[in-house]
C-alpha cells in the first residue's frame, strides 16, 4: 500500500512512486548482480548476503522456479512482465510482492533483467495488485482521483484528465483546481473523511462543463479514506459519476408534482394563469408570460380549433427571476399586441409549440418584428425562447411564453416536453375556471334578478337590506329575503337559505321566494305557511332525487364546476307584523332566530322553536307572537353573515348583537356597522341581512265598531263610516265605502255569526274590514238576470283595488282596499 513517503506532489500522475520501490538487477542466469537499500529494507537481506546468488532463493513457494523460467521466456519475447510474487523475508515471514520485470542489454549486448518490487496491496478477496489495478482504474468510465492528507492531487484517471489537464491538477490543492463553491463543498467532505474515516456517499452537485460553460451537468461524488497496513490515514480518493440524466428526470418529476399541487388551487382564470408562471420560474425558465384570450377571461366559450390573429389577448400571469418582472412590459390585465406573423400568432394558428434554442438577434422574429421587445431581449440577455399553446379539450385558450437568460443552456427537447406538460395541466385548470366563471356569472345574474330590487314596508315598517354573494369556488348560494305587504296594513318579513350552491341553488331560491309570496297572499299564519312551503320543498326533493337529510359539501362543486349542486333542502324564517296591535307573529324552519333590538338598545333573541328544515315533513312548525314597542328593530339574517371557517355561530351571533346595539341614526348606519364588524373578508357563503324598524298606527288612523247581528244595523254602519270619512277629510270615498260596508255587513249578518266588527284603517290605502265568528269563506259568483241577489261581492270586486279573506283564531275577516283620493285621481288622469 502507498505510504506517505510514496506520495510525491507534482509527480507523473501515478499513485505509487516507483523510484522508492525495491530494485534489483539480475544477470542472464538469474543471479543477483545489483541490490538497492530499498530491496534490503523490503526483504531484510543485506547486499553482501544476496549478491551473486540465484534470485529464486528468495521465492517463498516451492515450484516458483518453473514460473520464473516461464516469466523469463515471456520477457524475452515481449517487453517485460508484471505480476504478483510470494517472497520470503530474511526473518522467515512471507511477503506478497507486486513485481515488474523489464529486460535490459548492457554495452556488450549481454542480457540482464531489472526487477522492481513493492509489497502488494490486495483488494478483499485478493488477486489484484497495485501495478495490475492502475491501468484499469485509469481507463474506468467514471472519474477517480487520489489526494494526500493535504488535499493535493497525486493521481487522476483519464476521465478527470479530460476535464482538467494533469498539469493544472497534479500537486495542487482542491481549492486551486475546482470552482470556489464546488471546491468548498469537496474540502468540507474530504476533511470529514480524513477526521472520521467514514466515507461520504452520493454527494450531488451541479456544475458547468469545462468544455462548454453554457451547459450545466449534474454529478454524484463519493469520498473514501486511504490507510496503510498500520491503519494510518495517508490520503483519500473520490469517485465522480455524471448523473445529469437522472437529475433531470428527478427535477422534471418534482416540478410536475409541484405543478399538480400549486396549479388550479382556485377556480379563478387569472389566478390559475399566474400559478403556471410561478411554478415555471425559476425551475424551467427565467421569465414566463401567460396570455389568454379575452373571451376566456370573461367565461365565454371559445371557438374550437386554431386561433387566428383577430381575438384580443390579455396578459393573465407573469413571473420573473427579477423582482417586479421589469422585462414584462405589460401589467396583468393589459391587452397583448401582436402582429399576424409574430411567433405567438403562429403558435396559436398552428396549435404547436415554437422553439428557438438560441436566439439570433439578426434574424429571429422575436427581435426583428418589435423594436421594443428587441430592446428588452438585449437588455436582459434572453438567449433561448419557446412558446406553447394553452389548449384543453380541443379548444385553444391562449399561449405561454418561456425565456431563459440566467439559466445555463438553451431549451432542449426534454424542456419542451416538460413545458408542454405543465401548460397542458394548467390548461385544463384554466378551462375549468373559465366554465366556472361562466356558470357563476349566470348564477349571479339569475340570483340578482330573483332577489327583490326594492323593498317597502309601507307605513308599518322601515326596511333596509344587504346581500353579499359568496366569493368561493362553490359559487353563489341560495340565500334570499323579502318584504311582503299583507292585508290590514300588516307586513310579512321572510329570510331563507337553500342548502347548496350554483345555478340550481339560485333557481330553487327563486322558486321558494315566489312560493312564499303566493302563500303570503293567502293570509296564512306563519306556522301554516311554513307547513305549505315544506310540502313544496318535499316535492322538489323528490323530483331531483336528493336526500334532504344529507348535507352538501360546497367543495364538491369545485371539482366539477360544470355540474350544479343538487338541491338538498332549505331553511326559512317567516314573520308577520301588525302595526295596529304592534304584535309580531313568527315561525322558523331550522333557520337562525331573529334578534329584536328595543328602543332602549337592549338586544333580545326570542325563544322561538327551531322547527325542522324544509323538505323533511316530519315535525310541525310552531308560531310565537310578541308585542313590540314602537321603534323596535327586527334583524333577520343568514348563517353566511355570522359563521366563517375561523368563527363559529356563537361568536358571530355575539358580535352581531353587539353591533346592533350600537346606536345609529338610520337603518343604513346600523347595517353598515354590522357589515364592518362581521364582513372582514370575502364571504365563503352568501350573506344576507334584513333590518326592519316598527311603526305603530296612531289612534286617529283606526276606527272600529262592534255591530249587532240585526239587519237594521246596516244603515247605522253606513252612517258611522260616513261620519268617520268626513272627519278624515276623505269625502270623495264616502259613497264607494258606504256601498262596500253595506254589502260586507249584510253578508256577515246573513251568512255569518256574531259578534260582528267593522274597522276602517287609514294608511297608504283606505282599508275596510268586517269580521265575524264564522269560518265560512264568501264566494264570488255570477248571478243570473232573474236572481234577486248574489251580486254584492261582484260589485265590491269592481270598485276596490283588491279584496280578500283571512282567517283568525275566532273566525274570519273580509277586507277591501281603496286607493287614496290622490292615487285615484292620478289613475283617472292616466287612464
Amino acid at each position: 500500500m502507498m505510504t506517505s513517503e510514496n506520495a510525491v506532489p507534482g509527480g507523473s500522475g501515478r499513485a505509487w512512486d516507483m523510484a522508492k520501490a525495491a530494485t534489483a538487477e539480475l544477470d542472464a542466469q538469474g543471479r543477483v548482480v545489483a541490490w538497492t537499500r530499498a530491496a534490503e529494507r523490503l526483504l531484510g537481506h543485506p547486499a553482501e548476503e544476496i549478491l551473486h546468488r540465484p534470485a529464486a532463493e528468495l521465492l517463498a513457494i516451492p515450484g516458483d522456479e518453473a514460473r520464473v523460467a516461464a516469466v523469463a521466456r515471456w520477457c524475452r519475447s515481449g517487453d517485460g512482465w508484471g505480476g504478483s510474487v510470494a517472497a520470503r523475508h530474511r526473518d522467515g515471514r512471507n511477503l506478497q510482492l507486486a513485481v515488474q520485470v523489464t529486460p535490459l542489454l548492457d554495452r556488450t549486448g549481454r542480457e540482464r533483467w531489472s526487477v522492481l518490487a513493492l509489497e502488494e496491496w490486495r483488494m478483499p478477496g485478493g488477486g489484484v495488485n497495485q501495478l495490475m489495478l492502475e491501468p484499469f482504474l485509469a481507463r474506468a468510465p467514471v472519474g477517480m482521483a487520489v489526494l494526500d492528507t493535504d488535499l493535493r492531487y497525486v493521481w487522476v484517471n483519464e476521465v478527470l484528465e479530460r476535464l482538467i489537464p494533469l498539469d493544472r491538477r497534479l500537486g495542487k490543492r482542491v481549492v486551486e483546481v475546482l470552482p470556489k463553491l464546488e471546491a468548498e463543498a469537496f474540502e468540507e467532505r474530504m476533511r470529514r473523511v480524513l477526521q472520521t474515516g467514514a466515507p461520504v456517499m452520493d454527494y450531488e452537485f451541479r456544475s458547468p462543463t469545462y468544455a462548454d460553460p453554457s451547459q450545466e451537468r449534474a454529478y454524484s461524488a463519493s469520498f473514501f479514506g486511504l490507510e496503510d497496513p498500520q491503519g494510518r490515514r495517508i490520503g483519500l480518493w473520490y469517485m465522480v459519476i455524471d448523473v445529469t440524466e437522472r437529475w433531470r428526470a428527478q427535477e422534471r418529476l418534482a416540478l410536475l408534482n409541484d405543478a399538480s399541487v400549486r396549479i388550479g388551487s382556485t377556480l379563478d382564470v387569472t389566478r390559475t394563469a399566474q400559478e403556471l408562471a410561478d411554478v415555471a420560474v425559476p425551475a424551467l425558465a427565467d421569465f414566463v408570460a401567460v396570455d389568454l384570450l379575452d373571451s376566456v377571461l370573461r367565461g365565454a366559450e371559445p371557438i374550437p380549433g386554431p386561433v387566428d390573429n383577430t381575438p384580443t389577448m390579455r396578459r393573465s400571469g407573469q413571473q420573473s427571476v427579477h423582482e417586479g418582472c421589469p422585462e414584462a412590459g405589460l401589467a396583468v390585465g393589459e391587452a397583448v399586441q401582436r402582429s399576424p406573423s409574430s411567433p405567438i400568432a403562429r403558435c396559436l394558428l398552428k396549435g404547436e409549440s415554437l422553439v428557438e434554442p438560441v436566439l439570433d438577434f439578426a434574424t429571429s422574429s422575436w427581435v426583428t418584428e418589435d423594436p421594443v421587445r428587441a430592446d428588452v431581449i438585449r437588455a436582459f440577455g434572453f438567449r433561448s425562447v419557446m412558446v406553447a399553446p394553452v389548449k384543453a379539450r380541443g379548444i385553444t385558450l391562449g399561449a405561454a411564453t418561456f425565456f431563459r437568460s440566467r439559466r445555463l443552456g438553451p431549451f432542449v427537447a426534454d424542456d419542451v416536453r416538460l413545458a408542454e406538460e405543465l401548460v397542458a395541466r394548467a390548461a385544463v385548470c384554466v378551462d375549468n375556471a373559465r366554465r366556472f366563471t361562466r356558470e357563476r356569472a349566470a348564477a349571479r345574474v339569475m340570483q340578482q334578478n330573483l332577489l327583490p330590487h326594492e323593498l317597502t314596508g309601507g307605513s308599518a315598517l322601515e326596511v333596509a337590506s344587504w346581500y353579499f354573494p359568496a366569493d368561493a369556488p362553490s359559487g353563489v348560494g341560495g340565500d334570499w329575503f323579502d318584504v311582503i305587504p299583507l292585508s290590514g296594513a300588516r307586513v310579512a318579513l321572510v329570510v331563507g337559505d337553500v342548502v347548496g350552491h350554483g345555478i340550481n341553488a339560485a333557481a330553487t331560491m327563486g322558486r321558494l321566494r315566489t312560493a312564499v309570496g303566493t302563500l303570503a297572499n293567502l293570509d296564512l299564519p306563519p306556522d301554516e305557511l311554513l307547513a305549505r312551503l315544506d310540502d313544496l320543498v318535499i316535492g322538489l326533493v323528490k323530483t331531483q332525487g336528493a336526500d334532504p337529510a344529507v348535507d352538501v359539501d360546497p367543495a364538491a362543486d369545485a371539482g366539477n364546476p360544470s355540474v350544479a349542486s343538487t338541491f338538498m333542502g332549505a331553511t326559512c324564517l317567516y314573520a308577520v307584523y301588525d302595526p295596529v296591535s304592534r304584535r309580531c307573529s313568527m315561525a322558523r324552519a331550522s333557520h337562525l332566530p331573529p334578534l329584536i333590538v328595543g328602543p332602549d338598545g337592549t338586544v333580545d333573541c326570542p325563544d322561538l322553536p327551531a322547527g325542522p328544515p324544509l323538505g323533511l315533513g316530519t315535525l310541525p312548525f310552531e308560531s310565537v307572537e310578541l308585542e313590540l314597542a314602537e321603534g323596535s328593530l327586527i334583524a333577520l339574517y343568514t348563517n353566511g353573515l355570522i359563521e366563517t371557517c375561523d368563527r363559529d355561530i356563537g361568536v358571530g351571533l355575539s358580535r352581531l348583537s353587539n353591533a346592533l346595539a350600537v346606536p345609529g341614526q338610520t337603518l343604513k348606519d346600523i347595517g353598515g356597522n354590522v357589515v364592518k364588524v362581521l364582513m372582514t373578508g370575502p364571504p365563503s357563503d352568501d350573506a344576507a341581512l334584513l333590518l326592519a324598524r316598527t311603526h305603530a298606527l296612531d289612534a286617529h288612523q283606526v276606527a272600529s265598531w262592534d255591530l249587532p247581528t240585526d239587519p237594521a244595523v246596516v244603515g247605522s254602519a253606513r252612517a258611522l263610516v260616513g261620519r268617520q270619512l268626513s272627519e278624515w277629510g276623505m269625502d270623495e270615498l264616502q259613497f264607494t265605502t258606504e256601498l262596500i260596508v253595506s254589502e260586507l255587513v249584510t253578508n256577515a249578518i246573513r251568512h255569518g255569526t256574531g259578534p260582528i266588527t267593522l274597522r276602517l284603517i287609514r294608511q297608504d290605502a283606505l282599508i275596510c274590514e268586517v269580521s265575524d265568528a264564522s269560518s265560512t269563506s264568501p264566494r264570488l259568483r255570477h248571478a243570473r238576470t232573474t236572481d234577486e241577489g248574489g251580486r254584492g261581492l261582484f260589485i265590491v270586486a269592481q270598485v276596490t283595488r283588491r279584496w280578500g279573506t283571512r282567517y283568525t283564531p275566532t273566525g274570519k275577516i273580509i277586507w277591501t282596499e281603496l286607493s287614496m283620493p290622490s292615487e285615484a285621481g292620478s289613475a283617472v288622469e292616466e287612464g
